[in-house]
């Protein structure tokens, strides 16, 4: 009998540092560092990123998608406490309007000078948010064959999560221009197809021999065997602006993962699509967003992103999402087709405001929904 995963969850958010009068960008995070050590906020776990305008968030590990918001909410309302304490804001949001990645310090720490001595100006113009997705697996082969099938909707769950359509003042004409960002560097996007575990480490094990990477870390793809955790962990978001938008993309990812456990285990597949196909998706998504066009690869046609999404929620996925007890968290996925992504809503307001500063103001209102 195959034994069934925890598949339990943890989340990565990535802020963006406001400054409320100029709505610029901060390097702060030493200084937050600072003031939550001297708080004890030891329960927060603010964690630096590469630029110091950039505070990172992580949840404890839970079991259900309605745990993962109550600790959204705990986390995004303590670090928005604590950025107001130094007057400032926090905005959840792929890329920045405006501010420019040229003028933001990279934080002083062995691990980020390295990836800024490695990748040279590539590192400095990685001024971009995510979220992070653990899925907890704990069979590694399972892990490898959920990785290879799974590979098929990132693009599908990017659409929902776009939020980063400006870059540098302008108006990309792309919903996830953090995507693009991304893609500059090394070991990124829809990894290979690999037929076991030890395919995977063979290959890690090959890359860290060489000198390419010194470990597992490195490997950046949208979704990963995580080296630290054994999780499946999806990486190819934008950080979602509202707390839903998260929950939803973690519930998805979830029952996912959930229902091609249940297919293996009762000896069922799902067809592994080449990588350079996926891609092809993967690029709509980054362009259009929910207002594009994607591949049915099993079909071999052109489809609407909203029907196929409408099709993996109420179809792939509904006999899975009574027993996660995930219905209504995977089925907020339907207010954000009829809504927009947050990039849809940014491009909205700048188009009515003629302002990327109302842009800021909009997403850092988003950010705090729900935290008061």
């Amino acid at each position: 009998m195959l034994k069934r995963p925890s598949f339990n969850i943890g989340i990565e958010e990535e802020y963006q540092i406001i400054d409320p009068q100029t709505r610029e960008l901060r390097s702060y995070i030493t200084q937050l560092l600072e003031d939550a050590a001297r708080l004890k906020l030891i329960e927060l776990e603010l964690k630096p990123e590469l630029h110091q305008s950039i505070v990172e968030v992580g949840t404890r590990v839970c079991n259900t998608p309605s745990e993962v918001r109550e600790e959204l909410i705990r986390l995004r309302r303590n670090v928005i406490m604590l950025a107001e304490r130094n007057g400032l804001k926090i905005a959840a949001a792929g890329t920045h309007p405006f501010s420019h990645w040229r003028s933001q310090a990279i934080t002083p720490l062995e691990r980020y000078t390295t990836v800024r001595s490695d990748m040279a100006q590539l590192a400095q113009q990685l001024l971009i948010f995510g979220t992070h997705v653990h899925i907890g697996i704990e069979d590694a082969e399972f892990m490898i064959d959920c990785m290879k099938v799974v590979r098929y909707f990132v693009p599908h769950v990017l659409c929902l999560s776009t939020s980063s359509p400006f870059w540098l003042g302008e108006d990309t004409g792309l919903k996830s221009y953090r995507s693009v960002i991304f893609s500059n560097f090394p070991r990124t996007g829809i990894p290979p197809i690999f037929n076991s575990y030890h395919d995977f480490n063979q290959f890690v094990n090959t890359l860290v021999r060489t000198n390419c990477i010194p470990d597992g870390t490195k490997i950046w793809w949208d979704v990963r065997p995580n080296a630290k955790y054994p999780t499946l962990e999806f990486r190819a978001c934008d950080v979602c602006t509202r707390i839903e938008e998260a929950v939803c993309v973690a519930a998805i990812f979830q029952a996912l993962c959930y229902k091609l456990w249940k297919m293996r285990r009762d000896n069922i597949t799902f067809r592994v699509y080449p990588t350079e196909l996926i891609n092809e998706n993967k690029w709509r998504a980054m362009r259009y967003g929910l207002d594009g066009q994607l591949i049915d690869l099993g079909k071999q046609e052109e489809k609407p992103a909203r029907e196929l999404i409408r099709e993996l929620v109420g179809w792939f996925l509904d006999d899975v999402l009574d027993e996660l007890g995930s219905r209504k968290e995977v089925e907020y996925a339907y207010r954000i087709l009829e809504e927009g992504s947050s990039a849809d809503r940014q491009l909205a307001t700048y188009q009515a405001a003629g302002d990327l500063r109302a842009v800021v103001d909009q997403v850092i209102s988003e950010t705090e929904e729900g935290t008061r």
